[in-house]
């Protein structure tokens, strides 16, 4: 089958996700929305992008360059805005050059992650290829909102798009809600294809709790209540003065640095740059607790690779999560805004060696039997064929 992806190359998710349909029965081709390494196996590679998302295949992606340096020093909440209100400006260019790249590929299926803004340009460049777009944790809940451009344009790809993979049932509902037909084809599978057991494993022995260490996986995100997060440590602090708070891909976040400073965290909290994704497998297997501080979310791939590895988690109580963690049983469910309560779930969730046990025991059943890469990926591979021999 020749398979075409347009997704962000760069993406763990989305590499694990293609990875999985390099076989030699395939041609699979991937344009990337942001300059990428080449996946092996891959038939092409090509470059298209769109609002703002990288560089061109013409500027190496380094962390050293200029554009990196650009992006470190504009303030979060000012590149979603810019995204969000002058990234529709670049649809009409970059569909354009999509639907020539498209035509010239010719493909049996396509094959969008995420709606804005692969999912968006992939319905509006759409030739006689069945189209699949994955709803990607926030893709509904916030930037569908996030003004009446974006809302138009994501309802309008709903009406396009022949098949539909979501990662919780949550998405699928506001799907329907925002378009999409009620009898359209849809899967709901863990957005990454699931987790890779030989990679993402609980340790051999008991994690000793001295020192005790708390991990936060969800860098810098405008619906990651991180300011709770470290407004809850010092209280952590108090009972557990020992405690390492491992913090992966917030090294260089300024505000990160000024929270810790304003704290006094300095001997605690680990700033870390971004952690390739197979060694975040060993951070995971260091950490005690696994702390996703959410306001939206999908099923966070994260979350999902802490609780393979044992981790106890704490996280927002939203309706996605729920679909995944019960407070009290697997996890304690919180108010993301409240650093007293977060605060409060992380020392409950250090004292309570019984809960952190049990919850162990749940949650390794459960990915083995709803999260496994090998179970989840042949039920994508059913969903392709079905798709494609509309």
């Amino acid at each position: 089958m020749r398979i075409l992806y347009i997704a962000d190359g760069r993406s763990p998710t989305a590499r694990n996700w293609i990875t999985h349909f390099i076989k030699p029965e395939n041609q699979v081709h991937l344009i990337s929305t942001s300059d990428c390494k080449v996946i092996p196996g891959l038939a092409s590679l090509q470059i298209q992008t769109v609002a703002f998302s990288g560089t061109g295949a013409s500027k190496p992606q380094t962390p050293s360059g200029q554009l990196s340096k650009m992006r470190q020093q504009t303030p979060l909440g000012l590149r979603t805005f810019i995204r969000q209100w002058l990234g529709p400006l670049t649809f009409p260019k970059s569909v354009g050059r999509l639907r020539g790249m498209i035509e010239q590929l010719q493909p049996e299926l396509v094959h969008a992650m995420r709606y804005p803004y692969e999912g968006i340009i992939a319905s509006m460049a759409k030739n006689q290829a069945p189209l699949i777009v994955s709803v990607w944790g926030n893709d509904f809940t916030l930037h569908a909102k996030a003004n009446p451009l974006i809302g138009y344009y994501t309802r309008r790809a709903l009406r396009k798009t022949d098949a539909l993979h979501a990662d919780c049932q949550r998405d699928l509902r506001l799907a329907h809600q925002l378009g999409y037909p009620k009898k359209g084809r849809a899967v709901v599978l863990p957005g990454s294809g699931g987790i890779r057991r030989e990679v993402f494993f609980s340790p051999a022995q008991p994690r000793p709790l001295s020192p005790p260490v708390i991990i936060n996986p969800r860098g810098f995100r405008t619906y990651i209540r991180n300011d709770s997060f470290f407004q809850a440590l010092p209280q952590v602090l108090k009972k557990y003065p020992e405690a390492r708070i491992l913090c992966p891909a917030m090294d260089h976040e300024p505000q990160a640095h000024k929270w810790v400073e304003q704290y006094g965290l300095e001997g605690n909290v680990e700033l870390l740059p971004l952690v390739p994704h197979g060694q975040m497998a060993d951070l995971f297997r260091e950490a005690h607790i696994v702390v996703s501080p959410s306001t939206h979310d999908g099923t966070p791939n994260t979350l999902l690779e802490a609780m393979a590895c044992g981790c106890f988690p704490v996280a927002g109580d939203i309706e996605s999560i729920n679909e995944w963690l019960t407070d009290g049983q697997n996890s304690l469910l919180v108010d993301p805004a409240d650093p007293q309560e977060l605060a409060k779930a992380i020392i409950r969730g250090l004292e309570d060696q019984t809960l952190r046990q049990t919850a162990e025991g749940i949650n390794q059943k459960m990915i083995d039997e709803r999260a496994n890469y090998q179970v989840v990926m042949a039920q994508a591979e059913a969903f392709y064929s079905e798709v494609a021999g509309d």
